[in-house]
């Protein structure tokens, strides 16, 4: 497989993301298939392609045998796109249609031997000389063939005719006749798959992948796409090894004296942190923390928050004495709330991406990786979707807090996941009981660049934002939830005031 030459100049879709996937678009004058089950997006994406076309001052042609031509124009109006710039030529008419002063002459498939159809087309596409056509579908002409060896020599005389003809050509398929015709994809120049799955909750997901594509490159495996208001658009999937940039290193502080103290000086640019632990225990306000920080440097800080609400977030940030506000409003800080129900994995690390490249964004916090779990069909795809992100944020300097909530509260501890390896410091955020009261103890169990401490300390969260104090070596068990006390009381920190 060779990357296209520089000279040629590839055509575009007009679809976001997919000239991407496609490394740079399709080659002029060649026929291509779409395949898909209804209501993957294929018409989408054919009038893109066609509106696209007369953008550039091409002429485009829809030879539709399945959908009418006020079907197609009302898809159209509901994305705020025009047909005025395109020939529909229609071969089913709708029912109570058959105006004699229509400009178009209205036929029926089933009335018309595949031959005669066929000519129709061929006669049409003289006339109008098109630049970039789209025949939908083929599941009509496969049913007026009757058989597969009719049925590949009429597509292949389909393809003879516009050789020569500077014509691209797209020919959707749905699938209704039958699934997977390999005939078809041997004749074809490439060959498009739209897939569509149904969660057993939350918005279905779709996605294509780029089954064929002579001679040129593309971008192999699924990519998430979506069908919103103004058509389709494409997420290519993320490639870490892409993606290089050089920056300056050196440590982060978080802005708190003994925290930074704990990590060695703060976490590193070009890092990763795991910040894990019990539900409350205050992981989310560390991480809030760590972006105050960067903001009063003046750095763009980029959260998404899956769990938590963005009142929640502010009136908890407002109780602990952090600005968070103030630099939202500033805007330094950017939160993004995602529902992890109604977004797919590859639409999330594009917003990522956006945060970064074109905001620039230097700290990215994820609130947290539950919910991001729940994003995905199957845990294996987090790790691997995960690695690429975080490869990819830490190649470009930024500094990345991920916090994961773990099942429990005391004792025996699990994870839904373990990202641990994945990360370049863990920070581990632990309940233990002294003296009839709760308290909270932190510790950094992981940290691949530059030193820290290896005790564990406790923290408080009041008024006063976060404070560590001194290490905790009266006990024992602490990091288990189940500590026993083996010396006096005074290292703890004193309680504070209500």
């Amino acid at each position: 497989m060779k990357e296209r030459a520089r000279d040629e100049k590839a055509l575009s879709t007009g679809i976001p993301g997919l000239d991407n996937v496609l490394c740079g678009g399709l080659d002029p004058e060649r026929l291509y298939l779409i395949e898909g089950e209804p209501g993957t997006g294929k018409t989408t994406i054919a009038l893109q392609f066609l509106l696209e076309g007369a953008r550039r001052g091409e002429k485009g042609l829809y030879v539709t045998l399945s959908e009418s031509q006020s079907e197609l124009r009302v898809v159209a109006e509901r994305h705020g796109w025009s047909l005025d710039q395109l020939s529909v030529f229609e071969l089913v008419p709708p029912e109570a249609t058959l105006d004699p002063d229509r400009e178009l002459t209205l036929f029926h498939p089933s009335e018309l031997e595949l031959s005669e159809t066929s000519k129709l087309i061929f006669d049409q596409v003289t006339k109008e000389q098109p630049r970039r056509v789209v025949f939908d579908s083929l599941s009509e002409m496969r049913l007026l063939a009757q058989n597969s060896l009719r049925y590949r020599r009429q597509i292949l005389a389909l393809k003879h005719f516009f050789t020569g003809r500077n014509c691209t050509v797209l020919l959707l398929d749905d699938f209704s006749s039958e699934r997977g015709d390999l005939q078809l994809h041997s004749i074809a120049h490439g060959v498009i798959l739209l897939d569509q799955l149904a969660l057993d909750y939350g918005a279905e997901r779709r996605r294509l992948r780029v089954k064929k594509m002579r001679g040129v490159k593309f971008r192999g495996g699924y990519h998430d796409f979506i069908i919103e208001t103004g058509g389709v658009k494409v997420y290519p999937r993320l490639v870490a090894s892409e993606h290089h940039r050089s920056f300056s290193g050196g440590p982060a502080p978080s802005g708190s004296p003994g925290l930074d103290a704990l990590l060695g000086g703060g976490l590193q640019r070009g890092t990763s942190a795991l910040l894990v632990g019990g539900a409350g225990v205050g992981k989310s306000s560390i991480a809030v923390t760590f972006a105050v920080s960067a903001a009063q440097r003046g750095e763009r800080v980029a959260m998404f928050a899956f769990d938590e609400g963005l009142g929640t977030l502010y009136a908890r940030a407002q109780a602990l004495g952090i600005p968070l506000q103030k630099h939202v409003d500033q805007d330094l800080i950017s939160i993004q709330q995602i529902d992890p129900a109604e977004m797919s994995p590859g639409e999330f690390t594009h917003l990522v991406r956006d945060a970064v490249e074109k905001a620039g964004a230097r700290v990215v916090i994820i609130d947290s990786l539950n919910g991001y779990l729940n994003a995905m069909p199957d845990e294996r795809f987090l790790v691997l979707q995960m690695h690429e992100l975080l490869s990819y944020l830490n190649q470009l300097g930024v500094l990345t807090l991920m916090v994961l909530a773990q099942h429990g509260l005391v004792g025996h501890m699990q994870t839904p996941i373990d990202l641990s390896y994945l990360s370049d410091a863990v920070i581990m955020l632990r309940y233990f009981e002294a003296s009839g009261r709760v308290r909270r103890a932190i510790s950094v169990v992981k940290k691949r660049s530059g030193t820290h401490e290896n005790t564990i300390r406790e923290f408080q969260l009041s008024a006063g934002g976060l404070k560590v104090g001194p290490p905790l070596t009266q006990f024992s068990g602490i990091l288990t939830g189940t500590p026993t006390y083996v010396g006096n009381l005074e290292p703890l920190m004193p309680e504070k005031s209500t």
